[in-house]
């Protein structure tokens, strides 16, 4: 039984745990000093307080990661990702000439080169968030940096990490056509992003047309080829038709790409003197082409 002197004022069980001061501390060592060896039932449940608030914290942190695993995910730029990663493998495909050549070999060194090359490829998203973070306020919100989801020391991070990744595994494999392939990306699109004297290449639409449409259309087709069919299946460097013809293509579509990317962040580049294509043409003239194009 308690003493008659206990008050309900200091029931460790009418407060949280965590806001126990000291002095209610010092109150509940003297309860619980008298409480009978055979009477737990205070005990009990102090322990289990304890034990739900462990739960609660335990709740919170996977809350927490989930979310920060949610702006990642957001932060790669997924549509982005998945298209060079698929782009890349068809890539690695070119230069086979038979079944004979799907071997356990090939497909482990096709996954050696996609690697890096995603790697790559959440850099050039990321330097480009990193740079246009003003600009994304108004033009895409959501994403993690913009939205305040990611610190900009978090996205250095993960910047930096993905592109020191990339150039080194490219460079570790030993293959001279895949390593200058991934630094001439890391070239384009550092000048296509960062803000410093002479790049920027984003605010002038020529400039940005063609530093896609050379990183696109030709660097990332004839480096990842050659690398396959001369470093992974042991074969003499020739420029196939089907090479020729995907470059191509890939060429017209990059085109595409930088005439078209930008259309609905007109508000934002206009703001900051970014002058793509959208911007100076006009959304109407763009949309004309666009649908033309989709006709033809």
């Amino acid at each position: 039984m308690l003493p008659t002197r206990y008050s309900s004022k200091y029931d460790p069980l009418a407060q949280p745990c965590h806001v126990i001061s000291k002095d209610d501390d010092d109150r509940l060592k003297t309860i619980l000093g008298c409480v009978s060896k055979d009477d737990n039932k205070i005990k009990t449940m102090l322990l289990g307080r304890v034990k739900s608030e462990d739960d609660n914290k335990l709740k919170s942190f996977q809350a927490g990661f989930l979310k920060n695993l949610k702006s990642l995910y957001r932060f790669t730029r997924p549509n982005t990702l998945n298209g060079l990663v698929i782009a890349v493998t068809s890539i690695c495909c070119l230069p086979l000439q038979n079944l004979g050549d799907l071997t356990p070999t090939f497909f482990m060194e096709v996954f050696k080169t996609v690697v890096p090359a995603a790697l790559m490829a959440i850099y050039m998203t990321a330097i480009n968030q990193l740079v246009d973070v003003k600009i994304d306020k108004i033009n895409k919100p959501d994403l993690p940096l913009a939205s305040g989801d990611f610190s900009i020391k978090t996205g250095v991070a993960i910047t930096l990490t993905c592109a020191m990744m990339s150039l080194a595994m490219g460079i570790m494999i030993g293959s001279p056509p895949l390593a200058w392939g991934l630094i001439l990306w890391f070239i384009l699109v550092t000048a296509y992003s960062i803000d410093l004297p002479f790049l920027r290449w984003k605010r002038n639409a020529f400039l940005a047309a063609i530093s896609i449409m050379i990183g696109y259309g030709v660097g990332i087709q004839f480096s990842f080829f050659i690398h396959i069919q001369k470093y992974v299946l042991g074969r003499p460097v020739v420029i196939t038709r089907s090479l020729i013809f995907t470059t191509g293509v890939i060429t017209c579509m990059s085109l595409a790409k930088a005439l078209l990317k930008d259309l609905h962040d007109v508000d934002g580049d206009k703001e900051y003197g970014i002058r793509t294509f959208s911007v100076v043409l006009g959304k109407e003239r763009v949309n004309w082409a666009e649908s033309e194009a989709r006709l033809t």
